[in-house]
């Protein structure tokens, strides 16, 4: 997982949701629905929104991958 990847994790983690513009000035992440696909296909769980009148994408963490127990 790349720093960018971990940092959205965090702040969805303390924050349940973030918006493009929240992960572009907060976060410095560009590509927002990229590092998002990152995560679900790590096994995370995250929804998608679309909200205001501008229909902005609005990504919610729903579950995270529980941890392999070995």
């Amino acid at each position: 997982m790349d720093s960018q990847t971990k940092q959205l994790l965090q702040h969805l983690r303390d924050h349940k949701c973030i918006q493009p513009m929240t992960a572009l000035r907060h976060l410095g992440i560009y590509r927002l629905a990229a590092r998002i696909k990152d995560l679900r296909d790590e096994g995370h769980e995250i929804i998608t929104d679309r909200v205001g009148q501008k229909r902005i994408a609005e990504y919610t963490l729903i579950k995270e991958k529980t941890p392999s127990v070995n």
